[in-house]
């Protein structure tokens, strides 16, 4: 009876990584919301459902040097040509850039990224059920991430009790012990199939609704568009794709740190 506080150990990996995964997918149920019909994606909201904050920076940066209202060099600095922003995000990104009218790009993206403008069109996306309400996505993924290890550690523990010594002596009509382990095992198995199932494959940012407005956007005429949904990668630009992979000195460092 060695085995005993093996199997004891699974069903405890077993209860607490599959209790965490149902309360993760109610708490996610309650925040699903269905969006107002007939809602169209700005280029902004589309920008942050795609890729967040950081992404919102980007097609305001793009769009201004498409405008001439920004100068970007492929060198990874950017110069105010119209110091007025036509919105609040443009403003944000001008506020980034600060009064001397020229930065690099890094500090600019983080300081409109953190701006109160885009924190504010996070909250409108989540009020309308397009935007995943912070930490609920990656709460799911890391509950079906216990889970699988939970399932993992059920296996290993089995195994280790059926090569215990002992186990060739088992007495007739006692149950085998790895059946007592396939319990474990089997509630493990059907939480991760349901979760398959019935859990909306959420992204960080976009909701199951945001990702289907998302895929009804047409991202290869309009160039911001396809900034918005794919990153600046997707511009036809090469000095603009230059400029924003460009990293001077400092920040290399900071970034391997």
């Amino acid at each position: 009876m060695f085995w005993v506080p093996l199997l004891l150990i699974a069903w405890a990996a077993t209860g607490l990584s599959c209790g965490h995964l149902c309360l993760a997918t109610s708490r996610a149920a309650a925040q699903e919301r269905s969006p107002a019909p007939g809602h169209e994606l700005t280029l902004y909201e589309a920008a942050f459902l795609s890729g967040g904050p950081s992404r919102v920076a980007d097609v305001t940066l793009v769009a201004m040097a498409g405008a001439r209202r920004l100068l970007i060099a492929h060198t990874g600095w950017a110069t105010v040509v119209d110091p007025v922003g036509r919105d609040d995000m443009e403003r944000s990104v001008l506020g980034a850039i600060g009064p001397a009218g020229q930065s690099r790009i890094a500090p600019i993206r983080r300081g409109a990224a953190a701006a109160d403008p885009v924190r504010a069109l996070a909250d409108r996306l989540v009020a309308a059920g397009l935007a995943v309400p912070e930490g609920l996505g990656t709460g799911v993924a890391a509950a079906v991430r216990q889970v699988r290890a939970a399932t993992v550690a059920v296996l290993a523990l089995g195994v280790v009790a059926l090569l215990l010594p002992g186990q060739e002596r088992q007495a007739e009509g006692e149950v085998p012990v790895a059946v007592w382990f396939s319990l474990p095992l089997l509630l493990c198995v059907a939480c991760l199939l349901i979760a398959r199932v019935e859990v909306h494959p959420y992204t960080r940012w976009a909701s199951p609704a945001g990702q289907r407005l998302l895929g009804a956007l047409s991202a290869h005429g309009d160039q911001l568009t396809a900034v918005a949904v794919r990153g600046v990668r997707a511009t036809r630009d090469p000095g603009l794709r230059a400029a924003f992979s460009h990293r001077g000195p400092g920040e290399s460092a900071q970034r391997r740190h």
